[in-house]
């Protein structure tokens, strides 16, 4: 069984994935003292990540605005949703707007356009 989460949820990994590989990749120029171009090459390498993590967390925040809100039939918390189907972000739920897909296994290809079903 494949594990899923909700898509606002995986973004918000990544951008927070991505600080941290920030962080890594600094430390690593740590190790470069005696070279300073080198050490300044990690260091603004690690600057990157941490601004496209930023970048990543601004983007899912006007992304976050303009989705659904839905209750879940199975926690009854307030949950966002993106896109035809979506997972609850507390209790893992499949969740679907679309009548045509209730009752169907879930399945996040239901999110692509050239998906028909």
């Amino acid at each position: 069984m494949a594990k899923y989460s909700s898509k606002i949820n995986k973004i918000r990994s990544f951008a927070l994935s991505l600080i941290f590989i920030g962080f890594i990749v600094m430390y690593i120029g740590i190790y470069f003292r005696t070279s300073p171009i080198i050490m300044t090459i990690f260091m603004l390498l690690g600057l990157i990540f941490i601004i496209a993590s930023t970048v990543v967390y601004f983007w899912i925040g006007m992304l976050s605005t303009k989705t659904i809100q839905v209750k879940c039939p199975n926690c009854g918390k307030p949950t966002k949703m993106l896109g035809r189907v979506d997972m609850c972000m507390y209790c893992r739920e499949p969740l679907t707007l679309d009548p045509n897909l209730e009752g169907k296994q879930f399945n996040e290809d239901y999110n692509h356009k050239k998906e028909s079903n």
